[in-house]
């Protein structure tokens, strides 16, 4: 049977996990079998690469580049990406098609001894691979010895098993996503730990060309979350402003209620020493350009938060 639609993914468990889910419902979507829309799996250099930060060997693009390359070369039609992993700009010929439902966006905190971050000993070793996490943890407890960690989240997850860590964190998501929820011993605060810009979220991407095309609809139509679309536009304005990548300290999330939506965006300083914030609110959701507005709000408040935080950035 001739494949209809080829769904480009990471190898790793978790994309796996993610595509495999995605795959189904783009299967249902367009009343055919899963076999008619196969996973391409694609290994990235980001995933090859798991001996030094991101921001060392070129950046998180590197988890999607050459997923987008296939895109291009007409290897795949589809990809999926987790949000966050996604850069700030598209490459010229390709479009995020649909954004499903949102996972939840907070961090995992995961330990094998103790129960919460703040029952931390002084001096434990948390490991992270995140700049983001690591200010924001040396934000609250600056005494703590932060340690590299790369890998899938198995392979992090037994890591900490064998004792080289006394903590870790990592996205809820992902561990809800692997069935692996377990594994959580708190549920950090959204406030205290602002999420990653699209954390928590997916990203259908394609190129240009196809996704107005009678084959796409079905599943652009079935797949797609407003509201989380929506959010995702503000924190990736936020994104654009704050220059967010691994390089930088970056947080932006939004949320819901009474009408409106809630973007907190902000930068910190590597070793958490200072932090700059901003909240605003868009308060039409509905409106026709509510995305147009809301990335607007993102990008008003990033460049406040920028221009109060300067460059923060951290040299590879």
């Amino acid at each position: 049977m001739s494949p209809i639609l080829r769904i480009g993914t990471r190898r790793s468990a978790l994309a796996l996990a993610q595509s495999g889910m995605m795959q189904r419902a783009i299967a249902a979507a367009m009343g055919v079998s899963v076999e008619q829309v196969p996973l391409v799996e694609i290994v990235t250099t980001g995933d090859r690469v798991q001996d030094r930060r991101l921001l060392e060997i070129g950046g998180k693009a590197l988890f999607t580049k050459e997923i987008e390359e296939a895109l291009l070369d007409r290897r795949i039609d589809i990809a999926i990406h987790s949000m966050k992993d996604v850069p700030a700009e598209q490459p010229d010929g390709l479009c995020i098609a649909a954004i499903p439902m949102r996972e939840d966006a907070s961090d995992a905190f995961c330990s094998r001894d103790h129960a919460s971050f703040d029952a931390l000993p002084v001096g434990a070793r948390l490991g992270t691979a995140s700049l983001r996490r690591q200010a924001q943890a040396l934000a609250l407890r600056p005494d703590l010895d932060i340690q590299m960690l790369r890998g899938n989240v198995d392979t992090r997850l037994r890591r900490l098993a064998e004792g080289e860590f006394d903590a870790i964190l990592l996205a809820t998501a992902g561990l809800n996503r692997l069935g692996r929820s377990e594994a959580i011993r708190e549920r950090l605060s959204l406030d205290a730990f602002l999420p990653a810009p699209g954390q928590g979220a997916l990203a259908i991407q394609t190129r240009e060309d196809a996704a107005g095309t009678d084959l796409h609809a079905p599943w652009i139509a079935a797949l797609n979350h407003a509201a989380t679309a929506l959010a995702v536009a503000a924190e990736r304005g936020a994104m654009i402003a704050l220059e967010g990548s691994c390089r930088t300290a970056v947080g932006a999330h939004a949320t819901f209620g009474d009408g409106h939506l809630l973007l907190t965006t902000e930068m910190l300083s590597p070793d958490g020493s200072a932090r700059w914030r901003r909240s605003g609110t868009l308060g039409d959701i509905h409106a026709a350009d509510a995305e147009a507005a809301a990335r607007a709000l993102g990008q008003s408040l990033g460049a406040q938060v920028h221009a109060m935080a300067g460059d923060q950035r951290t040299e590879g």
